[in-house]
């Protein structure tokens, strides 16, 4: 894809319909081989178990400990809550494109520039797909989310696995659908979301991005939240002023530097809305990130009420948190089984 006048053309629209008409040969055909086989389960009332479901629960399990684990050793858990947020936040509910497929293992989506720095993730994963070859790269990266929240003291993401993988780099979808954290501020929906807006408004911005997914206001909200978690780096977006802080420099992990949004920014908390409550009444720290996409929680309408809530308690943000990323991760995912698998805590 390429930010052209031409890519909006009808080439590019044709191209997106074949590559949707082989993604739902690519299902029905793993739907029917994976029919075969199933079994009455124990439990009775009309579901199925099939003997491949069991195994991959078993498996499901043990390799979310394995997450938890590597986030553990490798203080990696805002690396692999973005990983899984970009993966899933592409999707578009008009056309069914994007989403929780997988797709962004393949280097075309890596390449995009909101996706920078995503390739070390995606290499801290490789392993524990190595490990677990029947667990789906879709899965894989959207466990590793949520496992990466829970982990730095957040909730416990109410998930379900079983997604289907996009099969080739054809289901990639276009760059520019993820939110810009400044202005001037891409388009990010419809069919050049690569175009740039005329509307140089932070609040337009996130309603285009996540209306076009069928999120509402108080997933926004709730969902930029998890800013509590990492930091942004000069030279990859361009937006922090400072290239370190005094909350930064020192890491932990291999990466040192960048603007963290909060102070302890590898716990997960509310902090994120207390500290933009402190700004929004003069009492802002100098040191900390506050992009414009942030700042417009505190001052819209529709927003300011989610965000003064989950400032005052952090258990209503855990709350709405946990329902809207689990929401997120499953966007245009395909389950096998169609009801997916949950693992039993």
């Amino acid at each position: 894809w390429r930010a052209t006048p031409h890519s909006c053309g009808a080439a590019a629209q044709a191209r997106q319909r074949e590559a949707r008409q082989r993604e739902r040969r690519f299902t029905r055909t793993r739907s029917k081989k994976m029919g075969n086989g199933a079994s009455r389960s124990p439990g009775g009332g009309g579901e199925t178990t099939s003997v491949e479901e069991t195994a991959l629960a078993a498996n499901l399990e043990k390799c979310f400990a394995d997450c938890e684990e590597l986030v553990r050793e490798k203080h990696c858990a805002p690396l692999l809550l973005r990983f899984a947020w970009h993966a899933a936040g592409t999707f578009d509910a008009s056309d069914g494109t994007g989403g929780a497929t997988g797709s962004i293992r393949f280097d075309k989506e890596l390449a995009h520039v909101s996706n920078g720095g995503l390739d070390s993730a995606r290499a801290l994963l490789e392993p524990l797909k190595k490990k677990y070859p029947t667990i789906s790269y879709a899965d894989l990266y959207q466990m590793a989310g949520a496992a990466a929240v829970e982990q730095s003291g957040g909730p416990r993401i109410p998930m379900k696995y079983g997604r289907v993988d996009a099969p080739t780099d054809e289901s990639v979808p276009p760059p520019h659908r993820l939110p810009d954290g400044d202005a001037p501020f891409h388009q990010s929906d419809g069919k050049c979301p690569f175009d740039w807006s005329q509307n140089a408004s932070p609040e337009a911005h996130l309603r285009r991005v996540f209306y076009r997914m069928g999120l509402s206001d108080q997933e926004i909200v709730a969902l930029s939240g998890g800013h509590t978690l990492g930091r942004a780096f000069k030279h990859r977006s361009g937006i922090p002023k400072l290239p370190q802080t005094s909350y930064t420099e020192k890491g932990p992990g291999e990466t040192k530097g960048g603007m963290s949004w909060t102070r302890e920014w590898l716990k997960f908390d509310n902090s994120y809305f207390r500290e933009l409550k402190d700004a929004k009444e003069g009492r802002a720290d100098p040191e900390l990130l506050r992009m414009p996409t942030d700042l417009i929680l505190f001052t819209d309408k529709k927003f300011k009420k989610f965000a003064k809530k989950y400032a005052k308690s952090q258990a209503a943000f855990f709350e709405d948190y946990a329902v809207a990323h689990a929401k997120l991760s499953e966007l245009g995912a395909t389950f096998e089984p169609p009801q997916g698998i949950e693992i039993k805590w």
